[in-house]
């Protein structure tokens, strides 16, 4: 597990967001969408787009694609999002994804990921849940929904952990919580307008 959340936390020092995709149903039975969508990702990618997470769907599909993409683009820091079961876990350890994120804090499911050694980064949002998840020697944590977050942490007094913000955030957003101290944002639904990328991302990735 060190080894995983180390090899993220070098990764973090390189690449300031993820880029979370979230595939609606009609994603995976409308071939010219999921034809516009796939050359958009494999631009990104080629403009040095390091970190993606798809978000967890019970679509008896979703395995398949994930699994595309994991052998398409090997160097591709590959997770999965929205963890909130048992199944959803071992569907992300099936496919063999780099790391897996929570919604919220789950206890139970974060020790079932560590005995899996699989890295699970719980998204928290009080300080009764921040305290937990550091006794339990968690090293990335997701502060989500970050726009409602207990006013009473501050993530600056946490010199050992890496934060990523999410929730509501766009590539706008990235500097900005680069300086409050996060090493890194979550993108979702601002990434991505009537099923095209934002294309202020390929300008972000062109410039840096």
């Amino acid at each position: 597990m060190t080894n995983k959340e180390d090899f993220l936390s070098e990764i973090l020092k390189r690449a300031s967001f993820f880029l979370l995709i979230k595939p609606g149903e009609n994603f995976y039975s409308n071939t010219s969408i999921r034809n516009s969508f796939l050359e958009e990702l494999e631009s990104l990618v080629q403009l040095g787009l390091k970190n993606i997470e798809i978000g967890w769907s019970k679509n008896k599909n979703w395995l398949d694609f994930v699994s595309e993409i994991k052998i398409k683009y090997p160097r591709i820091n590959l997770g999965s999002a929205s963890i909130v079961n048992k199944q959803s876990l071992e569907d992300s350890l099936n496919i063999g994804l780099n790391f897996s994120m929570m919604k919220f804090w789950d206890k139970d499911l974060f020790n079932y990921a560590k005995a899996k050694n699989h890295l699970l980064i719980p998204g928290i949002k009080n300080l009764k849940d921040l305290n937990e998840a550091i006794n339990l020697n968690c090293k990335i944590i997701k502060i989500y929904p970050i726009k409602s977050k207990d006013n009473s942490i501050d993530i600056r007094k946490y010199k050992n952990i890496d934060f990523i913000a999410a929730g509501g955030l766009s590539i706008n957003d990235v500097k900005n919580y680069n300086s409050l101290g996060y090493k890194a944002i979550v993108i979702g639904d601002k990434g991505i307008k009537n099923q095209k990328f934002d294309p202020k991302i390929f300008e972000w990735l062109k410039n840096n």
